[in-house]
């Protein structure tokens, strides 16, 4: 089956899509949504030049688009549409886990596309999962955190066993971040052809949340 992966840069969106290939499922796009004004992306607000340079080392062809909020339902149904006719995909790949709001929108839009929603992460324990995202080698950082939880010494963390233990001892805060605590940034591993090298900027606090600045090296 010829499926799109929607594609945030973090690691949800990543393993989701690393569990549609080992299913079998021939991923023929990764589909990256930026702001009104192409800069930003929607779901983590990291710059669309970085987005597509980490892509570029998956091998995976990446269509990025400005997705404005107002409108975004339509135009999602819209694009899908076009690329059910013109490259004949059946179904999206979600990275979602357990948020029902979420589950249900996806529901509801897929089934009036006709395709299928395809969501390898689903009802999954959290721990479970970044453990396994961790063990088959996959390597990201932290990129942005909820202020009121996790200090801006939180970003740039990797993601690794004693991230997971101190999430753990910390309790109260879900271990992929599911609720926003934190949002990551893969740059290497199984379905990467090259590591994605980079550079950190300054640490920014806004809106309540830190954010880590990425450029590409």
């Amino acid at each position: 089956m010829r499926v799109v992966c929607l594609w945030s840069g973090g690691k949800d969106s990543c393993f989701a899509s690393y569990k549609a290939i080992e299913l079998g499922y021939k991923v023929i796009s990764l589909f990256n949504f930026t702001d009104s004004k192409g800069i930003n992306s929607l779901s983590h607000s990291l710059p669309a030049q970085i987005i597509q340079r980490q892509v570029e080392a998956t091998g995976i062809p990446l269509f990025q688009k400005a997705m404005p909020k107002e409108t975004y339902r339509k135009d999602f149904k819209a694009l899908i549409s076009k690329w059910k006719e013109e490259k004949g995909i059946e179904g999206i790949v979600f990275g979602d886990i357990y948020l029902q709001e979420h589950r249900d929108w996806i529901d509801k839009v897929c089934q009036e596309l006709g395709v299928k929603a395809i969501m390898p992460l689903w009802g999954v324990d959290t721990k479970r999962l970044i453990v396994e995202f961790v063990q088959v080698g996959f390597k990201a950082i932290t990129v942005a955190t909820r202020a009121d939880l996790l200090d801006k010494e939180w970003l740039g963390r990797k993601l690794d066993n004693d991230f997971i233990e101190e999430l753990e001892a910390m309790g109260g805060i879900d271990f992929c971040g599911e609720k926003g605590e934190f949002h990551t940034f893969v740059y290497d591993g199984p379905i990467f052809k090259k590591a994605f090298e980079f550079s950190i900027g300054e640490r920014i606090l806004k809106d309540g949340h830190w954010f880590l600045e990425l450029s590409p090296k």
